[in-house]
Protein backbone atom coordinates (compact mmCIF):
# COMPACT_ATOMS: atom_id res chain seq x y z
CA UNK A 1 0.00 0.00 0.00
CA UNK A 2 1.23 3.70 -0.99
CA UNK A 3 2.00 5.03 2.66
CA UNK A 4 1.64 8.46 1.49
CA UNK A 5 -2.68 8.61 0.61
CA UNK A 6 -4.66 5.92 2.14
CA UNK A 7 -7.22 4.81 -0.39
CA UNK A 8 -10.37 5.81 2.49
CA UNK A 9 -8.94 9.91 1.24
CA UNK A 10 -8.59 9.51 -2.16
CA UNK A 11 -11.12 12.35 -3.81
CA UNK A 12 -13.39 10.90 -6.76
CA UNK A 13 -13.63 13.90 -8.49
CA UNK A 14 -9.85 13.06 -9.25
CA UNK A 15 -10.93 10.20 -11.03
CA UNK A 16 -12.74 11.88 -14.08
CA UNK A 17 -13.21 11.78 -17.64
CA UNK A 18 -15.66 13.80 -20.43
CA UNK A 19 -17.27 10.71 -21.82
CA UNK A 20 -19.70 12.07 -24.55
CA UNK A 21 -22.97 10.49 -24.99
CA UNK A 22 -22.21 9.15 -28.55
CA UNK A 23 -19.84 7.38 -27.25
CA UNK A 24 -21.19 4.97 -25.25
CA UNK A 25 -21.91 1.60 -27.19
CA UNK A 26 -26.19 1.14 -26.58
CA UNK A 27 -25.82 -1.78 -28.96
CA UNK A 28 -22.96 -4.83 -29.31
CA UNK A 29 -21.43 -5.22 -32.40
CA UNK A 30 -22.34 -8.43 -34.64
CA UNK A 31 -19.74 -10.53 -34.08
CA UNK A 32 -18.15 -10.93 -30.19
CA UNK A 33 -14.49 -10.66 -30.66
CA UNK A 34 -14.66 -7.95 -33.48
CA UNK A 35 -14.63 -5.63 -30.45
CA UNK A 36 -11.25 -3.32 -30.44
CA UNK A 37 -8.96 -4.12 -27.99
CA UNK A 38 -6.29 -1.48 -26.10
CA UNK A 39 -3.15 -3.01 -25.24
CA UNK A 40 -1.17 -1.10 -22.33
CA UNK A 41 2.02 -2.42 -20.98
CA UNK A 42 4.42 -0.25 -19.03
CA UNK A 43 3.06 2.88 -20.70
CA UNK A 44 2.86 2.02 -24.24
CA UNK A 45 -0.77 1.78 -25.93
CA UNK A 46 -1.14 -0.41 -28.66
CA UNK A 47 -4.27 -1.53 -30.58
CA UNK A 48 -5.55 -4.75 -32.09
CA UNK A 49 -9.08 -6.64 -31.71
CA UNK A 50 -10.47 -9.38 -29.50
CA UNK A 51 -9.56 -12.15 -32.17
CA UNK A 52 -6.15 -11.45 -32.01
CA UNK A 53 -5.60 -11.56 -28.16
CA UNK A 54 -3.87 -14.68 -28.07
CA UNK A 55 -0.93 -13.23 -30.08
CA UNK A 56 -0.90 -10.64 -26.93
CA UNK A 57 -1.00 -13.12 -24.21
CA UNK A 58 2.65 -15.29 -23.11
CA UNK A 59 1.94 -19.15 -23.95
CA UNK A 60 2.13 -19.73 -20.23
CA UNK A 61 -1.24 -17.36 -19.21
CA UNK A 62 -3.58 -18.82 -17.21
CA UNK A 63 -7.16 -16.55 -17.70
CA UNK A 64 -9.64 -16.50 -14.86
CA UNK A 65 -13.18 -16.26 -16.01
CA UNK A 66 -16.21 -15.22 -13.82
CA UNK A 67 -19.07 -17.43 -14.89
CA UNK A 68 -21.88 -16.13 -13.62
CA UNK A 69 -25.22 -15.92 -15.37
CA UNK A 70 -27.00 -12.91 -15.54
CA UNK A 71 -31.00 -13.58 -14.54
CA UNK A 72 -33.82 -11.71 -16.48
CA UNK A 73 -34.60 -10.31 -12.90
CA UNK A 74 -37.10 -7.22 -13.68
CA UNK A 75 -40.60 -8.48 -13.09
CA UNK A 76 -43.34 -5.99 -14.68
CA UNK A 77 -46.28 -6.08 -12.92
CA UNK A 78 -49.18 -4.52 -13.99
CA UNK A 79 -52.09 -3.27 -11.44
CA UNK A 80 -56.07 -3.07 -12.57
CA UNK A 81 -56.01 0.70 -12.64
CA UNK A 82 -53.08 0.17 -16.01
CA UNK A 83 -50.00 1.46 -13.90
CA UNK A 84 -47.38 -0.39 -13.68
CA UNK A 85 -44.92 -1.57 -10.75
CA UNK A 86 -41.12 -2.72 -11.48
CA UNK A 87 -39.95 -5.21 -8.99
CA UNK A 88 -36.18 -5.52 -9.47
CA UNK A 89 -34.68 -8.54 -7.75
CA UNK A 90 -31.39 -7.83 -6.26
CA UNK A 91 -30.18 -10.60 -4.27
CA UNK A 92 -32.43 -13.40 -1.89
CA UNK A 93 -33.13 -12.48 1.68
CA UNK A 94 -30.44 -13.76 4.40
CA UNK A 95 -32.12 -16.78 5.59
CA UNK A 96 -30.50 -18.66 2.06
CA UNK A 97 -27.09 -19.81 2.05
CA UNK A 98 -26.12 -18.78 -1.36
CA UNK A 99 -27.73 -17.23 -4.48
CA UNK A 100 -28.04 -20.83 -6.22
CA UNK A 101 -30.19 -22.20 -3.11
CA UNK A 102 -32.49 -18.90 -3.54
CA UNK A 103 -32.46 -19.83 -7.28
CA UNK A 104 -33.88 -23.44 -6.98
CA UNK A 105 -36.71 -22.73 -4.74
CA UNK A 106 -40.15 -24.07 -6.01
CA UNK A 107 -43.35 -22.99 -5.12
CA UNK A 108 -42.16 -19.61 -3.31
CA UNK A 109 -38.97 -17.42 -2.22
CA UNK A 110 -38.27 -14.17 -0.26
CA UNK A 111 -35.91 -11.52 -2.40
CA UNK A 112 -34.19 -8.29 -1.66
CA UNK A 113 -36.07 -5.86 -4.18
CA UNK A 114 -36.27 -2.61 -5.36
CA UNK A 115 -39.72 -1.17 -6.58
CA UNK A 116 -40.26 1.01 -8.91
CA UNK A 117 -43.52 2.83 -8.26
CA UNK A 118 -43.18 1.55 -4.50
CA UNK A 119 -46.01 4.86 -4.30
CA UNK A 120 -48.59 3.07 -6.13
CA UNK A 121 -48.36 -0.22 -4.28
CA UNK A 122 -50.27 0.54 -1.30
CA UNK A 123 -51.29 -2.65 0.03
CA UNK A 124 -51.93 -6.22 -1.08
CA UNK A 125 -50.42 -8.73 -3.42
CA UNK A 126 -49.52 -7.91 -7.15
CA UNK A 127 -50.08 -11.16 -10.18
CA UNK A 128 -48.69 -11.88 -13.05
CA UNK A 129 -49.73 -14.20 -15.71
CA UNK A 130 -47.12 -16.01 -17.68
CA UNK A 131 -49.24 -17.60 -20.38
CA UNK A 132 -47.70 -21.55 -21.70
CA UNK A 133 -48.69 -23.92 -23.71
CA UNK A 134 -49.04 -26.24 -20.88
CA UNK A 135 -51.16 -23.35 -19.10
CA UNK A 136 -51.19 -20.50 -17.34
CA UNK A 137 -48.70 -20.47 -14.26
CA UNK A 138 -49.91 -16.83 -11.66
CA UNK A 139 -46.96 -15.02 -10.10
CA UNK A 140 -47.59 -13.32 -7.17
CA UNK A 141 -45.76 -10.61 -5.45
CA UNK A 142 -46.08 -9.69 -1.88
CA UNK A 143 -44.07 -6.83 0.22
CA UNK A 144 -43.30 -8.46 3.43
CA UNK A 145 -40.82 -5.65 5.04
CA UNK A 146 -39.38 -1.99 4.09
CA UNK A 147 -35.06 -1.99 4.04
CA UNK A 148 -34.15 1.19 3.56
CA UNK A 149 -34.48 2.10 0.09
CA UNK A 150 -35.05 -1.81 -0.75
CA UNK A 151 -37.71 -4.07 0.32
CA UNK A 152 -38.18 -7.74 1.11
CA UNK A 153 -40.70 -9.27 -1.40
CA UNK A 154 -42.24 -12.53 -1.23
CA UNK A 155 -42.97 -14.25 -4.74
CA UNK A 156 -44.79 -17.18 -4.81
CA UNK A 157 -46.49 -18.80 -8.03
CA UNK A 158 -48.89 -22.07 -8.71
CA UNK A 159 -46.30 -24.73 -10.53
CA UNK A 160 -44.68 -26.85 -7.85
CA UNK A 161 -42.47 -27.96 -10.58
CA UNK A 162 -41.01 -24.68 -11.63
CA UNK A 163 -37.61 -22.73 -9.73
CA UNK A 164 -37.21 -19.54 -9.07
CA UNK A 165 -34.92 -19.44 -11.91
CA UNK A 166 -37.12 -21.02 -14.28
CA UNK A 167 -40.02 -18.48 -13.05
CA UNK A 168 -37.82 -15.38 -13.84
CA UNK A 169 -36.78 -16.96 -17.29
CA UNK A 170 -40.38 -17.26 -18.30
CA UNK A 171 -41.53 -13.58 -16.86
CA UNK A 172 -38.89 -11.49 -15.95
CA UNK A 173 -36.35 -8.79 -18.26
CA UNK A 174 -32.82 -8.03 -18.81
CA UNK A 175 -31.74 -5.81 -16.33
CA UNK A 176 -29.98 -3.94 -18.95
CA UNK A 177 -27.50 -1.47 -17.28
CA UNK A 178 -29.18 1.84 -16.89
CA UNK A 179 -27.01 4.25 -19.10
CA UNK A 180 -27.78 2.33 -22.17
CA UNK A 181 -30.97 4.34 -21.88
CA UNK A 182 -33.26 1.94 -23.86
CA UNK A 183 -35.56 -0.76 -23.21
CA UNK A 184 -34.03 -4.65 -23.56
CA UNK A 185 -34.70 -6.36 -26.88
CA UNK A 186 -34.89 -10.12 -27.46
CA UNK A 187 -31.21 -9.81 -28.82
CA UNK A 188 -30.15 -8.83 -25.25
CA UNK A 189 -30.91 -12.23 -24.07
CA UNK A 190 -28.38 -14.11 -25.62
CA UNK A 191 -25.49 -10.78 -26.12
CA UNK A 192 -25.67 -9.83 -22.77
CA UNK A 193 -24.29 -13.08 -21.69
CA UNK A 194 -21.08 -14.71 -21.25
CA UNK A 195 -21.05 -17.65 -24.30
CA UNK A 196 -19.90 -19.57 -20.73
CA UNK A 197 -22.59 -18.64 -18.67
CA UNK A 198 -23.28 -21.10 -16.32
CA UNK A 199 -24.79 -20.17 -12.72
CA UNK A 200 -27.57 -17.95 -12.71
CA UNK A 201 -27.29 -14.95 -9.96
CA UNK A 202 -26.01 -11.56 -11.80
CA UNK A 203 -28.26 -8.89 -12.17
CA UNK A 204 -25.77 -7.63 -14.61
CA UNK A 205 -23.12 -9.27 -16.85
CA UNK A 206 -19.26 -9.54 -16.35
CA UNK A 207 -18.79 -7.76 -19.80
CA UNK A 208 -15.25 -8.09 -20.32
CA UNK A 209 -16.45 -11.88 -20.81
CA UNK A 210 -18.82 -10.71 -23.98
CA UNK A 211 -15.91 -10.59 -25.99
CA UNK A 212 -14.76 -14.06 -26.44
CA UNK A 213 -16.41 -16.47 -28.34
CA UNK A 214 -15.72 -19.95 -28.77
CA UNK A 215 -13.68 -19.98 -31.24
CA UNK A 216 -11.38 -17.90 -29.43
CA UNK A 217 -11.35 -19.90 -26.11
CA UNK A 218 -10.09 -22.72 -28.88
CA UNK A 219 -7.27 -20.68 -29.90
CA UNK A 220 -6.29 -19.73 -25.95
CA UNK A 221 -6.38 -23.77 -25.84
CA UNK A 222 -3.82 -24.37 -28.90
CA UNK A 223 -1.62 -21.90 -27.77
CA UNK A 224 -1.24 -24.11 -24.41
CA UNK A 225 -3.18 -20.78 -22.15
CA UNK A 226 -5.06 -22.52 -19.88
CA UNK A 227 -8.40 -20.98 -18.11
CA UNK A 228 -10.19 -21.26 -15.19
CA UNK A 229 -13.63 -20.06 -14.06
CA UNK A 230 -14.90 -18.48 -10.50
CA UNK A 231 -18.68 -17.10 -9.92
CA UNK A 232 -19.20 -13.59 -8.59
CA UNK A 233 -22.73 -13.06 -8.72
CA UNK A 234 -22.48 -9.10 -10.00
CA UNK A 235 -24.92 -7.09 -8.05
CA UNK A 236 -26.74 -3.68 -8.84
CA UNK A 237 -24.37 -2.36 -6.47
CA UNK A 238 -21.90 -2.01 -9.47
CA UNK A 239 -23.60 0.48 -11.14
CA UNK A 240 -23.80 2.45 -7.52
CA UNK A 241 -22.61 5.75 -8.29
CA UNK A 242 -19.92 7.80 -5.75
CA UNK A 243 -21.62 10.41 -4.58
CA UNK A 244 -19.17 10.72 -1.46
CA UNK A 245 -16.17 13.20 -1.78
CA UNK A 246 -13.62 10.82 -0.55
CA UNK A 247 -14.06 7.10 -0.76
CA UNK A 248 -14.34 6.88 2.97
CA UNK A 249 -17.90 7.66 2.75
CA UNK A 250 -18.47 5.52 0.19
CA UNK A 251 -19.96 1.91 1.22
CA UNK A 252 -19.07 -0.59 -1.13
CA UNK A 253 -21.43 -3.06 -2.86
CA UNK A 254 -20.68 -6.76 -1.47
CA UNK A 255 -21.34 -9.85 -3.94
CA UNK A 256 -21.74 -13.18 -3.50
CA UNK A 257 -18.53 -15.61 -4.84
CA UNK A 258 -18.67 -20.14 -5.26
CA UNK A 259 -15.20 -20.98 -5.52
CA UNK A 260 -14.30 -24.90 -5.61
CA UNK A 261 -11.71 -26.18 -4.14
CA UNK A 262 -9.98 -27.60 -7.36
CA UNK A 263 -9.53 -23.63 -8.30
CA UNK A 264 -7.73 -22.93 -5.51
CA UNK A 265 -5.96 -26.42 -6.03
CA UNK A 266 -5.04 -25.13 -9.69
CA UNK A 267 -3.47 -21.65 -8.73
CA UNK A 268 -1.33 -23.38 -6.21
CA UNK A 269 -0.32 -26.02 -8.79
CA UNK A 270 0.06 -23.51 -11.96
CA UNK A 271 1.76 -20.75 -9.94
CA UNK A 272 4.83 -20.10 -12.29
CA UNK A 273 1.83 -18.76 -14.64
CA UNK A 274 1.01 -15.27 -15.57
CA UNK A 275 -2.59 -14.76 -14.02
CA UNK A 276 -4.52 -12.87 -16.30
CA UNK A 277 -8.43 -11.80 -15.15
CA UNK A 278 -10.86 -11.49 -17.39
CA UNK A 279 -13.04 -9.09 -16.14
CA UNK A 280 -12.79 -6.45 -12.46
CA UNK A 281 -15.44 -9.40 -11.28
CA UNK A 282 -12.66 -11.88 -11.45
CA UNK A 283 -9.81 -9.61 -10.32
CA UNK A 284 -11.55 -8.99 -7.19
CA UNK A 285 -12.75 -12.51 -6.73
CA UNK A 286 -8.99 -13.71 -6.60
CA UNK A 287 -7.54 -10.80 -4.67
CA UNK A 288 -10.45 -11.58 -2.37
CA UNK A 289 -9.08 -15.32 -2.07
CA UNK A 290 -5.50 -14.39 -0.98
CA UNK A 291 -7.08 -11.82 1.57
CA UNK A 292 -9.20 -14.94 3.00
CA UNK A 293 -6.37 -17.21 3.34
CA UNK A 294 -4.34 -14.22 5.24
CA UNK A 295 -7.44 -14.45 7.56
CA UNK A 296 -7.50 -18.07 7.82
CA UNK A 297 -3.70 -17.82 8.68
CA UNK A 298 -3.99 -15.42 11.41
CA UNK A 299 -6.94 -17.38 12.94
CA UNK A 300 -7.04 -21.23 11.65
CA UNK A 301 -10.48 -21.47 13.88
CA UNK A 302 -11.98 -18.68 11.55
CA UNK A 303 -15.70 -19.77 11.31
CA UNK A 304 -17.33 -19.40 7.59
CA UNK A 305 -19.43 -16.67 8.72
CA UNK A 306 -16.07 -14.06 9.68
CA UNK A 307 -14.51 -15.05 6.56
CA UNK A 308 -15.99 -12.58 3.93
CA UNK A 309 -13.48 -9.61 2.81
CA UNK A 310 -15.25 -6.41 4.14
CA UNK A 311 -14.15 -3.10 2.19
CA UNK A 312 -11.18 -1.95 4.20
CA UNK A 313 -9.95 -5.30 5.80
CA UNK A 314 -7.19 -5.63 2.76
CA UNK A 315 -5.54 -2.29 3.94
CA UNK A 316 -5.38 -2.73 7.24
CA UNK A 317 -4.31 -6.26 6.90
CA UNK A 318 -1.23 -5.12 4.27
CA UNK A 319 1.53 -5.27 6.92
CA UNK A 320 0.98 -9.13 6.58
CA UNK A 321 3.80 -9.88 4.25
CA UNK A 322 3.06 -12.93 3.13
CA UNK A 323 3.28 -14.26 -0.39
CA UNK A 324 0.19 -15.32 -2.93
CA UNK A 325 1.34 -19.31 -2.71
CA UNK A 326 1.19 -19.12 1.38
CA UNK A 327 -1.96 -17.49 1.94
CA UNK A 328 -3.79 -19.85 -0.96
CA UNK A 329 -1.92 -22.55 1.20
CA UNK A 330 -3.86 -21.81 4.25
CA UNK A 331 -7.38 -21.24 2.69
CA UNK A 332 -7.11 -24.16 0.60
CA UNK A 333 -5.99 -26.47 4.93
CA UNK A 334 -8.92 -24.61 6.14
CA UNK A 335 -11.44 -25.86 3.59
CA UNK A 336 -9.98 -29.31 3.64
CA UNK A 337 -10.06 -29.75 7.27
CA UNK A 338 -13.76 -28.52 7.64
CA UNK A 339 -14.02 -31.29 3.89
CA UNK A 340 -15.35 -28.01 1.87
CA UNK A 341 -15.63 -28.65 -1.96
CA UNK A 342 -16.80 -25.50 -2.50
CA UNK A 343 -16.02 -22.13 -1.20
CA UNK A 344 -19.37 -19.60 -0.86
CA UNK A 345 -18.97 -16.08 0.87
CA UNK A 346 -19.35 -12.71 -0.24
CA UNK A 347 -16.55 -10.18 -0.77
CA UNK A 348 -16.72 -6.14 -0.24
CA UNK A 349 -13.41 -5.90 -1.27
CA UNK A 350 -12.75 -2.60 -2.74
CA UNK A 351 -9.88 -2.11 -5.11
CA UNK A 352 -8.46 1.65 -5.45
CA UNK A 353 -4.86 3.09 -5.91
CA UNK A 354 -2.41 2.55 -3.26
CA UNK A 355 -3.39 -1.48 -3.60
CA UNK A 356 -0.61 -3.23 -4.31
CA UNK A 357 -1.96 -6.47 -6.06
CA UNK A 358 -1.09 -10.16 -4.88
CA UNK A 359 -2.48 -12.55 -7.65
CA UNK A 360 -3.38 -10.70 -11.02
CA UNK A 361 -0.59 -9.80 -13.27
CA UNK A 362 -2.63 -8.94 -16.45
CA UNK A 363 -6.73 -7.75 -16.44
CA UNK A 364 -8.80 -7.80 -19.22
CA UNK A 365 -11.60 -5.29 -18.96
CA UNK A 366 -13.71 -2.46 -20.84
CA UNK A 367 -14.32 0.85 -20.18
CA UNK A 368 -15.77 2.41 -17.47
CA UNK A 369 -17.59 5.28 -16.23
CA UNK A 370 -16.14 8.78 -14.84
CA UNK A 371 -15.82 8.60 -11.12
CA UNK A 372 -16.42 5.00 -10.47
CA UNK A 373 -15.41 2.55 -8.13
CA UNK A 374 -14.10 0.59 -11.41
CA UNK A 375 -12.23 3.00 -12.65
CA UNK A 376 -10.56 3.52 -8.85
CA UNK A 377 -9.53 -0.40 -9.68
CA UNK A 378 -7.62 0.07 -13.07
CA UNK A 379 -6.32 3.20 -11.66
CA UNK A 380 -5.10 0.78 -8.99
CA UNK A 381 -3.64 -1.42 -11.92
CA UNK A 382 -1.88 0.85 -13.87
CA UNK A 383 -1.59 3.93 -12.08
CA UNK A 384 -2.01 7.30 -13.37
CA UNK A 385 -1.62 5.90 -16.78
CA UNK A 386 -5.44 5.46 -16.77
CA UNK A 387 -5.66 8.74 -18.09
CA UNK A 388 -3.45 8.12 -21.29
CA UNK A 389 -5.05 5.11 -21.63
CA UNK A 390 -8.58 6.51 -21.34
CA UNK A 391 -7.37 9.54 -23.99
CA UNK A 392 -6.28 7.38 -26.31
CA UNK A 393 -9.66 5.29 -26.78
CA UNK A 394 -11.25 8.62 -26.57
CA UNK A 395 -9.30 10.15 -29.49
CA UNK A 396 -9.12 6.85 -31.11
CA UNK A 397 -13.14 5.81 -31.55
CA UNK A 398 -13.25 3.19 -28.95
CA UNK A 399 -16.58 2.22 -27.62
CA UNK A 400 -16.94 2.34 -24.12
CA UNK A 401 -19.69 0.84 -21.12
CA UNK A 402 -20.92 -2.59 -21.22
CA UNK A 403 -21.54 -3.40 -24.75
CA UNK A 404 -18.16 -1.57 -26.04
CA UNK A 405 -14.54 -2.21 -26.68
CA UNK A 406 -12.06 -3.27 -24.07
CA UNK A 407 -8.70 -3.43 -23.36
CA UNK A 408 -5.63 -5.54 -21.91
CA UNK A 409 -3.75 -3.79 -19.18
CA UNK A 410 -0.66 -5.52 -17.70
CA UNK A 411 -0.04 -4.45 -14.30
CA UNK A 412 2.21 -1.18 -13.32
CA UNK A 413 4.67 -2.41 -10.96
CA UNK A 414 4.70 0.68 -8.38
CA UNK A 415 1.89 2.18 -9.79
CA UNK A 416 1.29 5.72 -8.72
Amino acid sequence: MNPSLHPKDLSISDYTYVLPDDRIAKYPLAERDQSKLLIYREGTVTEDTYAHLTEHLPANSLLIFNNTKVVEARLLFQKVNGSIIEIFCLEPAEKYLDITTAMLQKEKVTWKCLVGGAKKWKEGPLTYTIRKHTGDIILTACKKEQLGNTYLIELSWNDTNLSFAEILHDAGVTPLPPYLNRSAEDADKERYQTVYARYDGSVAAPTAGLHFTDTLLQALVQKNILHSFVTLHVGAGTFKPVTAATMQAHEMHAEFIEVDLSFIVGLLTNNARTIVAVGTTSLRTIESLYWMGVKTMRDPAITPGSLPVTQWEPYELADRNMNRDEALRSLLTWMQKRELKQLITKTQIIIAPGYRFRVAEGLITNFHQPQSTLLLLVAAFIGNDWRKVYAHALTNGFRFLSYGDGSLLWKKEHAV
